[in-house]
């Protein structure tokens, strides 16, 4: 079986995480991606949040897998010598610099399609054109632009950022799907083009539902959300709705047998119109299935309060994964509310190459996340983040063909080195 992405060649000038995210991607999916970093220094995330001194954070090595490392100072002639050939081997150049740092690079968009008329640029962005787009943007700024926040918490509490990257990592997915996409184009067109995404415009499309629901307010109150069975006005923005289901099914996290000392011992709870005389069955409520007060969707919305109080009544009862196992032999939607550990733990989640161990050199065995995507004919393989410039030399000679004389030139340049600091005089 060949991968997928086989035969593809990427430059990644991406840091942090959105633009890594892409990248490993891309990579796990077969593409050779050369990850060029600063000589001596690399991707700033190899020393945040380290847990061992002097090795490598978890940050990079779970967004860097599968990749090759080379330094190269692109301020230095010699350097600029080696990108320009890297840009004519290369099929895509990935980066997510802050607004005109590829101008000043010396490698503006027009530069590198007279170099390669078939590179694909792209690019990861805060904001696309208008009044913010030479902002900074940070994961929480961009789940604040793009209307996450504002929808997300509890409606009487402040707007809340949720535990998933959905600014970084979201983002380069996106990416990933556009780069592809501009892949295939090529096929026919023969041309390169570039590829944008922006983080606000990545998050807005993750919260599209409430979109949704801002264009439904103007019709009428949102009869799904718990304010309006409370008797609670709707403002002239869509609320906050704690954890009411977005697909408008009522939905609560309930508690469950330990929550008392346990943070996760919780459910995620559905009363889903079709089961809810099994729903009735189950907690023992057997009358509320032809009682007119509980028996249709549309009466039980005032009373969902009352309603939900009793299911976790039963839930309380029971621990989460029993309460799942019971609940699922009648199709009643649910979910455990699994912590990071349990998740770390989850051999099913190991089987499946969800979760995935790898081992390092100088880290050791670590845990990190696998491919998400599945793909039965093109299996994908973690491998190990690269050390700081470790595959440099092997890029020169096997990608670009350079002899021994002209590798020992160019670090004879300082291209490949951290720049030397003039001694005070």
């Amino acid at each position: 079986m060949t991968k997928a992405l086989k035969g593809v060649r990427i430059l990644d000038f991406t840091h942090v995480q959105s633009g890594p995210t892409c990248t490993q991607l891309l990579a796990w999916f077969g593409a050779d991606v050369i990850k060029v970093e600063r000589p001596g220094v690399g991707d700033i995330t190899r020393g945040q949040l380290q847990d061992i001194p002097n090795v490598d954070s978890l940050y990079f090595t779970m967004l860097n897998h599968n990749k090759r490392s080379i330094t190269l100072d692109t301020k230095n002639p010699k350097g600029k010598e080696v990108l320009t050939e890297l840009i004519k081997k290369c099929d895509v150049l990935v980066e997510n610099f802050g607004p005109g740092v590829l101008d000043r690079m010396g490698f503006p968009w027009e530069k590198i399609q007279a170099i390669n008329p078939k590179m694909i640029v792209a690019s990861i962005k805060g904001f696309g054109p208008g009044p913010y787009e030479d902002c900074k943007v940070y994961e929480n700024v961009a789940q604040c632009t793009g209307g996450a926040a504002s929808t997300t918490g509890f409606r009487d509490g402040l707007p809340l950022v949720t535990g998933a990257q959905i600014g970084d990592s979201g983002t380069g997915l996106h990416l990933a799907l556009g780069i592809v996409t501009a892949l295939y184009q090529r096929t026919h067109s023969g041309k390169g083009q570039k590829v944008t995404a922006a983080m606000q415009d990545g998050v807005l499309n993750l919260a599209r539902v409430k979109l949704r629901d801002q264009q439904r307010l103007a019709h009428g109150p949102l009869k799904e959300y718990s304010q309006f069975g409370e008797g609670i006005p709707f403002g002239d923005a869509v609320p906050r709705a704690g954890n009411d289901s977005g697909g408008g099914q009522p939905g609560r996290i309930l508690k469950c047998k330990g929550w008392e000392t346990d943070p996760n011992a919780y459910i995620y709870f559905i009363t889903q119109a079709p089961v809810w005389e099994k729903i009735c069955d189950v907690i023992g409520e057997p009358t509320w299935k032809t009682d007119p007060n509980y028996a249709k969707p549309a009466v039980r919305l005032p009373r969902l309060n009352e309603i939900f109080a009793r299911i976790e009544q039963w839930t309380m009862s029971k621990t989460k994964f029993e309460a799942m196992e019971i609940l699922n032999k009648d199709d009643i939607p649910c979910g455990p509310i699994l912590s990071m550990k349990e998740i770390a733990e989850d051999q099913s989640l190991r089987a499946t190459g969800t979760v995935v161990e790898v081992d390092h050199p100088t880290r050791g065995k670590y845990i990190s996340v696998g491919n998400p995507i599945k793909l039965s004919d093109s299996p994908s393989e973690v491998e190990r983040s690269p050390l700081l410039g470790e595959h440099t030399d092997e890029i020169l000679r096997s990608v670009l063909g350079f002899s021994d004389h002209q590798v020992a030139d160019i670090h004879k340049s300082g291209a490949l080195d951290p720049p030397q600091k003039q001694a005070a005089e």
